[in-house]
């Protein structure tokens, strides 16, 4: 039994495959390298959500990185590490220092970590100093170092100590 279809010789009726979505198809005059047949796509990330970088398990990297958004760590890094927020894991093994506004530490760290939030947690190994603001520590996380609560300020006991020299007045002779 049809309801309702009527096809006519300029409009054919396709039925839509809920499975698959077609990409458009480029008008003739643009060269393009997608092909015709169908693809499916996955939905466009949420706007305003932010993903994080992320060094896998299999990665070792040597020398500096840098991000201006978020970084998720869970191979190996020889050298320092900048983020917004850093996320070390806890198969992660990074030798240098590590900055960022906040960083989580699950893995281990031989160097130093500078940031405004740090949070240990109990599988993390950390060997040098960590210069922070807020400072959250796990029960099993590991310490070889110093804490200091500096983090932001403008001061720094490690500046060198200003001298002054006293002022001499040169004598004047009046004649």
């Amino acid at each position: 039994m049809t309801i309702f279809n009527r096809t006519t010789p300029e409009q054919p009726v396709n039925p839509p495959t809920p499975a698959r979505t077609t990409m458009p198809t480029p008008p003739p005059d643009i060269k393009s390298p997608l092909s015709a047949t169908a693809q499916t796509i996955s939905p466009p990330a949420t706007q305003g959500a932010l993903m994080a970088s992320v060094i896998s398990k299999a990665l070792k990297i040597t020398g500096q990185l840098e991000s201006t958004e978020d970084i998720q760590i869970d191979g190996e890094i020889d050298g320092d590490v900048r983020g917004v927020n850093v996320k070390v894991g806890s198969g992660a093994r990074i030798k240098g220092t590590v900055y960022g506004e906040t960083v989580e530490l699950a893995g281990s760290v031989d160097g130093k970590i500078e940031a405004k939030k740090v949070m240990l947690t109990g599988t993390s190994h950390m060997s040098g100093d960590i210069v922070h603001q807020d400072i959250k520590i796990e029960s099993g996380a590991f310490i070889d170092g110093h804490l200091k609560p500096e983090f932001g300020k403008t001061g720094s006991k490690t500046s060198s100590p200003v001298s002054f020299k006293p002022v001499v007045a040169a004598e004047t002779k009046v004649g």
